[in-house]
């Protein structure tokens, strides 16, 4: 699609973004815009460049790289100096930056169900069951989450849970190409509160629950909740419906804040035109529950190839956002049976040996308390975990984390996460503050080499035995501050298993 700087700014003008235009000349804004870009690197002929601030440096610092690079305009919230390309001046950068976004790759959303997951824990496997189900019900649906981005025809390892504007536009116009009739996306509270789904507006939101998380960024609680809120007061459409758990106090308050759009769902309490589900049986194999959905009906024995209760919790969001959009039991059913494997969430290795490895990404107290009491009672030997904790991050978290660990592991080896800026030895032993203040006194090592402390763990663990490695999940490298080293748990499982000679079963 052709998209000219002239109608493309008439766009934000009808949308209440544009403030002005300072042109050198009316005939600049006749060419045609060839990319929109954020980051003055990526610049190439024909772009669009938005100014947008970053932590540390304002975006209008990088418009005259950006110009020096080939962009044919730029996109600010004041006006620029020494410029000598068009300048589209708007009230909101980021803002505009989605609107621009969708309007260049020709409004994608508006042509797509579009289904957003939002909360702390639970968004990427929910989004792979949802997908599961509609796959099942045979409508093509695009991804883009914290693991992957799906298109419909091709995946790409994710850069971020929610991409910035330019990608998200990007991705979505390649699932309608690709004939996706629908994308489920996950909604970070970064993403939300960054501006970076600006143009997009959904058909069905899922609200997991809320945990501790990002406070470093948000600030507290209620702000980190005002955040997530907002997908469902700023993006929402038509007569959509938001799925919540409410044996979460936060998606409690979801259900009454906006009760005439909210579909429940619950383990703890069976009530009229609530979804309900019932674990029945659970194993390292998987959970198998029951489902009753508002209209009485029951799906009895559903299996699931996901272990622990709160992925019955997203089993259930999966299942209600399904239900309201009219896919059949049998098809919600075969969808949540037949869901591939969640990368990094659970995901369970058997070991020839008799020991059992769990690769997880659980990386907040929340989680990794979810992830520890899930494998505790299915554990028949001792309980490892492997775990750090990610630099520059909320550090009140470090020895909570630690504290957490030791009331349910007996084996304990604290490693690096993503140190960043920095010390992880320092991190460590932060976290191991928590480990120490613990009335259980486990055992407890401190291995800041990750891939020396999965080998370790593993040297160790006996038959039934299950080593749990938490924190980073599918992720495939460690970041320091000033580089970059490419690792993953899975690796420093399969190198293990290849230099001691063992199989996976």
């Amino acid at each position: 699609m052709e998209v000219s700087l002239k109608s493309l700014a008439e766009f934000l003008f009808q949308r209440r973004c544009l403030k002005e235009i300072k042109a050198p000349n009316l005939d600049s804004l006749s060419q045609n815009v060839s990319n929109i870009c954020i980051d003055s690197r990526h610049v190439q002929r024909g772009a669009l460049f938005c100014c947008l601030d970053g932590t540390k440096r304002r975006g209008i610092e990088f418009a005259h790289d950006a110009e020096q690079n080939g962009a044919i305009a730029v996109l600010a919230t004041e006006r620029i100096e020494n410029l000598n390309i068009p300048q589209l001046i708007v009230t909101n950068a980021r803002d505009a930056c989605g609107y621009a976004s969708a309007y260049f790759n020709g409004l994608p959303a508006s042509r797509l169900l579009l289904i957003g997951v939002t909360g702390t824990n639970g968004k990427s496997t929910t989004t792979y069951l949802i997908k599961s189900i509609l796959d099942a019900g045979e409508m093509r649906c695009g991804l883009i989450g914290t693991i992957i981005y799906y298109d419909g025809e091709k995946e790409e390892e994710a850069e971020r849970t929610t991409p910035q504007a330019p990608l998200i536009q990007n991705l979505l116009s390649r699932m309608v190409k690709n004939c996706c009739h629908a994308c489920v996306m996950e909604a970070s509270s970064h993403g939300i509160e960054q501006g970076r789904i600006v143009g997009c507006f959904y058909d069905r939101a899922i609200f997991t629950n809320l945990t501790p998380e990002h406070l470093d960024y948000h600030g507290d609680m209620d702000k980190y909740f005002a955040a997530k809120k907002k997908l469902l007061e700023k993006y929402m459409r038509g007569g959509w419906k938001v799925s919540t758990n409410v044996d979460d106090v936060y998606g409690k308050m979801i259900q009454e804040t906006f009760e005439p759009y909210a579909l429940s769902f619950s383990i703890r309490q069976r009530k009229k035109g609530r979804f309900y589900g019932s674990i029945v049986s659970s194993s390292l194999e998987g959970i198998v529950m029951d489902i009753v959905l508002p209209d009485g009906i029951t799906l009895a024995n559903v299996v699931l190839p996901l272990i622990g209760e709160h992925n019955a919790y997203n089993a259930l969001a999966a299942c209600s956002t399904a239900w309201s959009l009219n896919f059949s039991p049998d098809v919600i059913r075969r969808g949540l049976e037949t869901c591939p494997p969640v990368p990094g969430r659970l995901e369970r290795y058997f070991i020839e040996d008799g020991s059992i490895c769990v690769i997880d990404y659980a990386h907040t107290p929340d989680a990794l308390e979810k992830a520890l009491s899930t494998i505790r009672p299915l554990c028949g030997g001792k309980l490892w975990l492997v775990f750090g904790h990610g630099g520059d991050r909320f550090r009140e978290n470090r020895p909570l984390l630690g504290s957490v660990a030791a009331s349910l592991a007996d084996h304990i080896v604290v490693t690096m996460d993503n140190p960043r800026s920095e010390d992880p030895g320092e991190i460590a032993l932060q976290i191991v503050e928590g480990i120490k203040s613990s009335s259980r006194d486990p055992d407890y090592k401190i291995i800041i080499d990750r891939k020396e402390a999965v080998h370790f763990a593993l040297d160790h663990a006996r038959a039934n035995d299950v080593v749990l490695i938490t924190g980073k999940g599918p992720e495939r490298q460690i970041i320091f501050k000033d580089h970059v080293v490419a690792y993953s748990d899975f690796d420093a499982l399969k190198e293990w298993c290849d230099s001691r000679g063992k199989k996976f079963l």
